[in-house]
């Protein structure tokens, strides 16, 4: 699986650079997730890299784990939460201007947005020099290696024991999220029977994980994934979050993952909506999917829900 993050411009390594600022959005503020160091990963010695982009920010070598806070104009609130997940293949976290958009169309429906910037693979700068250094023009567009999918497990690197550690305490991050969100539901006007995820691309797969933990207080009430597949095998839970699924027509196992997710769900009659786009150069801003997405979470009472 290829991420999206290979496309990201050249890194000055070794040295922490100030992000710009992102575009303006209501109330926001930020808390660390966990008091004190986070949970297993106290001996990494990495330290933050922050890269800015057109727009935003790329981060590495997350160590503490924070929360950004997002949340509607209390006129507007209506209860429904999102933990936002970034991409990045567990090794970055790409936070754009694409998620700044999707963010302000969410808060302008009066959904909170609440993005956890959980833990990814410990790089050096060496290695962050040559994963962001440009690349030469392509003649064509990318082709996606096949990979046979299972239990709708798109882990491109099933047998990596670095990786899959991290895949673990991210997992962690999104539950300890849940928990943290729901605990602060009457401060921050939120229904703790509302709070889902926003995966996007491995953040997609920290959702799943987070849903297949089963804990209680800790499992989304809802997903929605784009182009983020499962990174472990999947079953269907008893009680299975409805799902929203968006990706690509030519994105090789991520369009495979999500769409073995969807027929896992329907053939349960498990609520799930599958939206695949035949788009060259598919971005993640919500223009094309954003007032689906809004439909649907109405249709499915996540939103707008009538008080009982």
């Amino acid at each position: 699986m290829v991420f999206r993050k290979a496309f990201l411009p050249a890194l000055a390594a070794a040295c922490l650079v100030l992000a710009p600022s992102a575009p303006a959005l209501a109330q926001q503020h930020t808390l660390d997730l966990y008091d004190g160091p986070a949970p297993g990963s106290q001996d990494w010695s990495e330290p933050l890299v922050v890269h800015p982009t057109e727009g935003g920010e790329d981060r590495y070598n997350t160590t503490q784990p924070r929360l950004q806070v997002f949340l509607p104009e209390p006129d507007k609130a209506d209860g429904a939460a999102i933990v936002m997940l970034p991409g990045g293949g567990l090794r970055v976290l790409g936070m754009g201007a694409d998620m700044h958009d999707t963010i302000a169309m969410l808060n302008d429906e009066g959904i909170a947005v609440i993005v956890l910037e959980y833990r990814t693979l410990q790089r050096t700068p060496e290695e962050i020099a040559e994963a962001t250094a440009p690349r030469p023009p392509r003649s064509g567009p990318i082709v996606f290696p096949s990979m046979e999918i299972r239990n709708a497990n798109a882990n491109p690197s099933p047998d990596d024991p670095v990786l899959g550690e991290v895949l673990r305490l991210a997992v962690g991050d999104g539950q300890a999220a849940l928990r943290l969100v729901r605990s602060r539901a009457a401060q921050w006007r939120i229904d703790p029977e509302r709070v889902g995820m926003f995966g996007t691309s491995a953040g997609g797969g920290v959702a799943f994980g987070a849903m297949m933990a089963d804990e209680e207080g800790a499992t989304p009430d809802f997903i929605v994934s784009n182009f983020g597949p499962a990174l472990q095998d999947i079953a269907v839970p008893q009680d299975a979050p409805p799902l929203f699924l968006i990706t690509e027509a030519w994105h090789g196992p991520v369009t495979d993952g999500l769409i073995a997710l969807f027929q896992m769900w329907i053939a349960q009659r498990e609520p799930a909506e599958l939206h695949v786009y035949d788009v060259p150069n598919f971005t993640m801003t919500p223009d094309l999917w954003g007032p689906r997405l809004i439909d649907w979470m109405k249709e499915r009472e996540l939103l707008g829900r009538t008080p009982e």
